[in-house]
């Protein structure tokens, strides 16, 4: 039987109050998990290409799952999702669209561009609980995620 290890999770969100309940609903659902955030596409960037402050590997690991949020300040979600995508080293890291948009240019441009999945934002504590389940019972145990 195949034991699989943490999965680790990078939220890029910019909204305080909205990074704060997906940390606390990842934490009831995924308590070994390694649930990290940043604040916009541009810091998901500069934690990717390991650029200060993130730097140092030991404390941010390259994550397995990237949970993106489209309408962010510096560079947003499309912006973001399309250098990650067109990077050899990140492109084949999983890219789940975390979003309050359920707009279908949205959903079609950023399947379009590479996202692996499109959620739309639970309006409560009970919902984000429910998709951080759905998320680590799909994302961390019933498929394999490249090495």
């Amino acid at each position: 039987m195949l034991v699989k290890k943490p999965i680790n999770i990078l939220i890029a969100e910019d909204d305080e109050d909205d990074k704060l309940l997906i940390i606390k609903a990842f934490q009831r659902t995924l308590p070994k998990e390694n649930v990290i955030c940043v604040a916009d596409g541009e810091a998901l960037l500069q934690y990717l290409n390991r650029i200060a402050p993130f730097d140092q590997v030991e404390s941010y690991p390259l994550p397995d799952i990237i949970l993106l949020d489209l309408n962010m300040p510096r560079k947003d979600g499309r912006t973001a999702l399309a250098e990650i995508k067109s990077h050899d080293n990140f492109k084949k890291i999983p890219v789940i669209i975390f979003t309050t948009s359920n707009h279908k240019d949205d959903i079609e441009v950023t399947y379009k561009m590479g996202s692996n999945s499109y959620i739309t934002k639970p309006g409560s504590f009970e919902g984000l609980v429910k998709v951080a389940k759905e998320i680590e019972n799909y994302w961390s145990k019933t498929v394999m995620l490249p090495v």
